[in-house]
């Protein structure tokens, strides 16, 4: 037996989870992960250090995970220093063949405040963070880009540096990016006119008498890309731009599994009256990504091909991720670079 600790690592056509536990001291260890592996190739075998699993090599870039530790729970993976943070929680990960981390994290932002700012509405107070460079008043008029689940893409997808380092690099204008907080996420994300008036009818018109802007794009992730589509469908016109990633743009037929959700019915009844649109509402640019061994890639791909067949002018990327923030960060530049330009009629740098 090897004198090296064991550790978990990709190893030529295969990924290798490793737990030292020469005593079997536990009693059984399965992966937790979301490329859909059927559950019964999860489970890790004993091996004279501990424990094993062996994995074909996923066709994704890069992988998250946890370990399943009988009548302990999930715990991240105490062999592998890479550990990332996100709404549910930590989780390991290991880059795969071909994965690299996006350029611009490693460009110094400019000097940039985030400002506090909160707008009364129908569905009860908005949070709201207003990002924008120092040096800068707020009479001076900005292009304006709004963010769902917007502390959670600051902390979890560097929506901050990644909007500061381009400003850095010339490959954006000066603007203001309005991280919007979910309060009561579900709720609100989950096709709910009442929030859609709210973020219409409030948020931005709050922010823009605040904050002198114009051209707002708006973004959002799961519910958060839902629900930005349904108040732009909604209320046409609120948004030059929407950028949407990994939408839960779920229907009937193909999401039967999310039935439980409480706002299901919610849900599918708006995607139902947008693939059964005869003309769009909504002349807003679009751009949307969805990771390819998501769940969820086809209702994107079909969303994007119904949107495209409306006239909606779409881009729709896939990236080999899941869906989580580091996967949504990995794409924003480009697909979110360019939105803005097209949208913000910036020169591209």
């Amino acid at each position: 037996m090897s004198d090296k600790p064991p550790v978990s690592a990709v190893e030529g056509a295969e990924v290798v989870f490793r737990l030292a536990d020469a005593e079997h001291a536990l009693t059984g260890v399965r992966l937790w992960q979301e490329l859909g592996i059927p559950a019964e190739h999860l489970g890790f075998k004993p091996v004279e250090y501990g424990w094993e699993l062996r994995l074909p090599r996923p066709s994704v870039h890069r992988m998250e995970y946890l370990f399943d530790v009988a009548d302990q729970g999930t715990t991240v993976d105490p062999t592998n220093p890479r550990v990332v943070g996100g709404a549910f929680g930590e989780h390991s990960w290991l880059p795969l063949p071909g994965y690299t981390e996006p350029d611009w994290i490693s460009v110094p932002p400019i000097a940039a405040s985030l400002m506090p700012l909160t707008v009364d509405s129908p569905v009860g107070p908005i949070d709201v963070q207003v990002w924008a460079p120092d040096g800068i008043l707020p009479s001076y008029e900005l292009p304006l880009l709004l963010s769902h689940d917007g502390p959670e893409f600051a902390s979890y997808a560097g929506l901050t540096h990644y909007v500061g380092a381009m400003v850095a690099r010339g490959a954006l204008p000066p603007l203001r990016l309005a991280l919007v907080r979910p309060t009561a996420r579900n709720p609100w994300y989950a096709a709910n006119p009442a929030y859609a008036t709210a973020l219409t009818q409030y948020v931005v018109p709050g922010v823009m008498d605040a904050f002198k802007s114009r051209k707002p794009v708006m973004m959002g992730a799961s519910l958060g890309a839902l629900s930005a589509l349904h108040a732009e469908w909604n209320h046409p016109g609120t948004f030059d731009g929407l950028f949407l990633q990994s939408g839960s743009f779920f229907t009937q037929e193909t999401d039967p599994q999310e039935s439980e959700f409480e706002f299901y019915a919610e849900v599918t009844s708006f995607v139902t009256s947008v693939l059964g649109a005869s003309a769009s509402p909504t002349s807003a640019d679009v751009a949307m990504t969805a990771g390819t061994p998501e769940e969820n890639v086809h209702n994107n791909r079909v969303m994007a091909a119904k949107l495209d067949a409306l006239g909606v002018t779409v881009d729709f990327q896939e990236t080999p991720d899941m869906h989580n923030f580091t996967a949504w960060r990995d794409v924003l530049d480009p697909c979110l670079t360019k939105l803005l330009q097209r949208v913000w009629e910036h020169p591209v740098q």
